[in-house]
């Protein structure tokens, strides 16, 4: 007489179900996840550049204050099949930020970004440095 090993029912249940809802590619994606940003220093500036693939220009929300780029966007996702009495619809919101400290300070009111193509490049003039200093001699 064989023994009943519970543990292969409860896989066959889960083998079941997974066939019954479809397998789930993004399961184990977190819901928040970092952005990766190129920083390059030009002359007279920083320009910051970051890929945004799938996010509306309206997703995005940049803000620059004390030497810090935030860069945050956030999308609604969402999956239907089947019609009528649906058998399957799942909902899911997507976010990514980063902040990202700069290596000098900038002029924060001339600051510009543009979104092209899922591409997201931010200029920030550098601000200007104090070259009106004076010699002081010493008594």
């Amino acid at each position: 007489m064989s023994r009943r090993n519970p543990f292969e029912e409860i896989e066959q249940m889960f083998e079941q179900m997974g066939d019954q809802f479809g397998q789930f590619d993004d399961m184990n994606v977190p819901a928040t996840q970092s952005l990766s940003v190129d920083l390059a220093d030009h002359e007279d500036s920083f320009e910051v550049t970051a890929d945004l693939p799938g996010y509306e220009r309206e997703d995005i929300d940049l803000s620059v204050a004390d030497r810090t780029l935030r860069i945050s966007a956030e999308r609604d996702e969402s999956t239907e099949e089947g019609d009528g009495n649906y058998l399957r619809r799942e909902r899911r919101r997507r976010s990514v930020s980063r902040s990202l400290s700069l290596p000098e300070e900038v002029a924060e009111e001339e600051a510009s970004a543009t979104y092209t193509n899922g591409v997201l490049t931010v200029t920030l003039p550098k601000a200007a440095s104090d070259e009106d200093s004076r010699s002081i001699d010493i008594e």
